[in-house]
């Protein structure tokens, strides 16, 4: 076959394909316009997907915070440092761990909890997150912190002053993005 005729049939083709498309297009447009039962299959197909878009992002939503609650148990049951030099250190371990993670928001989030569990003002380290840390990352950091009711935010470790800001979250039953939108 010479190129001039393998152009023809190639135009051919497309031409073919073009025109069937162009065909069913025009047979939906009349089908969708003159057949009330087929608009209300349409109707009804709309509906079925949209319940089933809602389902599965309900569910998406029930396992991660179920996720999360695990997460958030194991890393109490693994414990956090005790002594100011190995709490610095599994800090900056942390923080470097929720950096190098930002592919993954999960990760990156649980890696932000640990260190802000060892930080002596983890209100003051939250405000610092909000400057730097990613949105999903915070949603995620924001459950992790409304989960865990040992976690005072508006405090120190030492117990002066502030409003605990976690306990509050918990009792309104509000996440909110950390307040950090």
């Amino acid at each position: 076959m010479s190129t001039s005729q393998t152009t023809v049939i190639a135009t051919a083709t497309v031409a073919a394909v073009a025109a069937g498309v162009l065909a069913y297009a025009v047979y939906f447009d009349y089908r969708r316009r003159h057949s009330p039962e087929f608009r209300r299959q349409l109707r009804r197909n709309a509906r079925r997907q949209a319940r089933a878009e809602k389902d599965q992002a309900e569910a998406n939503a029930k396992a991660q915070k179920q996720a999360i609650k695990q997460a958030v148990d194991d890393a109490k049951e693994e414990g956090f440092p005790t002594s100011t030099e190995e709490k610095e250190a599994y800090f900056l371990e942390q923080v470097q761990a929720g950096e190098m993670s930002s592919g993954d928001p999960f990760e990156a989030a649980l890696a932000f909890y640990k260190a802000l569990k060892v930080y002596p003002t983890p209100g003051d380290l939250i405000n610092i997150y909000d400057k730097t840390v990613p949105k999903p990352v915070l949603d995620i950091l924001a459950e992790m912190i409304a989960y865990d009711g040992s976690l005072r935010l508006g405090t120190s470790y030492t117990g002066r002053g502030g409003v605990d800001v976690a306990e509050l979250m918990r009792e309104m039953g509000a996440v909110p993005g950390v307040g950090l939108d």
